[in-house]
Parts: C-alpha cells; structure tokens; sequence
C-alpha cells in the first residue's frame, strides 16, 4: 500500500496556489554572456596604507572619483593657484642668515657678526599697547642687507616692572639664533633719575653678556648738558670706544645719528643711525636701527655696538603707552 497525503480542502489549495510567496527569487543569472577582457596594469596601493585606501577616500587612481578639495596625501606635489587654497593663520617663512664657519677667539653665537658690516635693527610694531595702555614686552628682528633673519632679540621683563617704570624700567634682553639658542643676553640695572644728573648712581649703564653668564663689556652713559655721550668698555670695565649723540635725539623729521669714535675722538669706527619712518616713528612704538661698523672690527666690539643700540632706543625713543589717568 502506497500512503498518500491527506487530501486538503479545495479552497485551502486554492489560497496556497494565489498567495505570493514572501521570499523573492533568486537573482537571475547575468555573467551567462559575460565575456572576460584582457587583464589591466596592476595598480600598486598608496604608500601607508597596505590594503588600499579606506571606503569614501580620494584616490588619484580613480578618474570617475572627483574630490571635493585639493589631494593631501602621498607623494605627490600639491600646486596650488594663488588664491584658491587660502590657509588661515599662515605665518610668512622667514629667511635665515647662513650659518658661518668657525671663527677664532670669537665667543660662540658672534660668528654671523663676523662676516657683516652692517646690520638693522626692527622693533615690532605692538597695536594691543595704544589700545589697552598695557606694555608688553619689546620684540626685535635683526636682519643683513640681504633681508635675511640674523637674530631675534626677545626682552625679558615681568608686568608690574613694566608697567611700573615704563622707560626707566631695568630690563634683560635675550639673544637667540636660528636654532632658539640663546647667544647674548644684556641686562640693564635700575638706575634712580631723581638725584642730580652728575651722580655716578644716576647714570645708564647697560651689560652685555656673551655666551650668557659671561661678560663681553658695558656701555656706560656719561653725562653731557648737549647730547647723548657712552663709554663702550671691555669686560675689565676698561674704556674701549666712545659713542657721541646728536645735540636733538628725538630726530623729528630727520634720522639720528650716533657716531662711534675712537677714545681720542679722531677715528670714526662706525654709527648707529635711527631711521625716520614718517608717522610711524612719530606715533607708533617700532623704531629701525641701522648698524655700521668696519668688517675687520674686532667682532668682540662689533656686538658691545650692537648692545649700544638698544640702550640708546630705551632712552630716547621708547615711547610708553599713555596710562589711564583714574578719577
């Protein structure tokens, strides 16, 4: 005897054959008249990433793919048109004095000063200080003929000392080169102005150290009813050269000129001229200097001039911002 299935109502049967069947069909067969092409160039993945790049990323491999920015990554040069790319907060590059040889019996950081004759000296223009009343501390960029970066000259002073003696203020200036090591320092003691002008405690004076911690010398203010007079003395405090100011430092309209002199007064070694930049020099803190001295100087005296200049700017041309007067 063959068993059967049990016989079904007609109606079921009839439902079972109109209801759809809830699982879709197997795709059909497309690759049946698919016929394979010839094999294309192997395309070696991008470098650091060993399995190609990840989903969603830009490849220049891949024409169809059209970026939506400019391609950052691998080995390519990335060209931009001036304009198109803008990067914000970029900084312009600063270019930098070559580094020199070594020179003999020269205190290390002083070989620049060594192949220059003359160098100029550029105060950073501080806006914050005309608006808040609030002095900051001086910045200087230190630069050849050639427009190339030979130091940077960071003052190094607390707020309340700032802003408490403004230009009398005692101070340290830092010397750094190319590499942030820091070459020369110079520091200025306080000196109180309020006794007579002859008085030895009354006078500037200003010391230069080279490397710091050493002293290369002093420049010393002397006084004269005229003019601006130093002394540029050696490390033994012994008179070296002699620097003599014009009858009118403040140079409205016109440039300053220091002279650098030989002791006797007769030889002129160099100069330290403030150059006159209009408005700027009349209203705004961000004073230029210019440098000269002979290129076969003693590269030792060469930066006890070069410490001179800032002395002199504190002195003369510092020009504090106006403080708030309180009512």
């Amino acid at each position: 005897v063959v068993p059967t299935a049990p016989e079904q109502p007609a109606g079921e049967i009839e439902y079972q054959i109109k209801s759809p069947d809830p699982r879709p069909d197997a795709p059909p067969d497309y690759n049946s008249h698919f016929v394979p092409g010839p094999t294309g160039p192997a395309v070696p993945p991008p470098a650091g990433y060993p399995g190609g790049l990840p989903m969603g990323y830009y490849s220049p491999q891949q024409p169809s793919i059209f970026p939506l920015g400019p391609p950052t990554g691998g080995t390519h040069t990335v060209q931009y048109q001036p304009g198109k790319y803008p990067v914000p907060n970029q900084q312009a590059p600063i270019t930098w004095m070559p580094g020199p040889p070594p020179v003999p019996n020269c205190p290390p950081g002083l070989e620049y000063l060594a192949q220059l004759d003359n160098i100029h000296v550029l105060q950073h223009f501080e806006p914050m200080e005309t608006i808040t009343h609030f002095e900051t501390n001086n910045r200087y960029d230190i630069k050849n003929n050639s427009d190339q970066m030979v130091y940077i000259v960071t003052e190094d002073t607390d707020d309340f000392t700032r802003n408490a003696y403004r230009t009398l203020r005692p101070f340290v200036l830092r010397v750094t080169d190319c590499v942030g090591r820091e070459i020369m320092t110079m520091q200025r003691p306080f000196r109180c102005t309020c006794c007579c002008f002859c008085c030895p405690s009354a006078r500037q004076e200003l010391e230069v150290q080279c490397p710091p911690g050493v002293t290369l010398g002093f420049v010393v203010e002397h006084w004269n009813l005229c003019r601006a007079v130093y002394s540029i003395q050696n490390e033994k405090k012994e008179n070296v050269l002699r620097v003599r100011g014009p009858c009118s430092t403040y140079g409205c309209g016109s440039d300053s000129v220091f002279e650098v002199k030989s002791l006797d007064g007769v030889s002129n070694i160099g100069s330290i001229i403030r150059k006159w930049n209009g408005l700027v020099s009349a209203m705004a803190d961000a004073d230029h200097f210019d440098i000269h001295f002979p290129l076969d100087l003693d590269v030792k005296m060469k930066g006890m001039i070069f410490g001179a200049c800032f002395l002199i700017d504190f002195m003369y041309f510092e020009r504090s911002p106006p403080q708030r007067s309180s009512r």
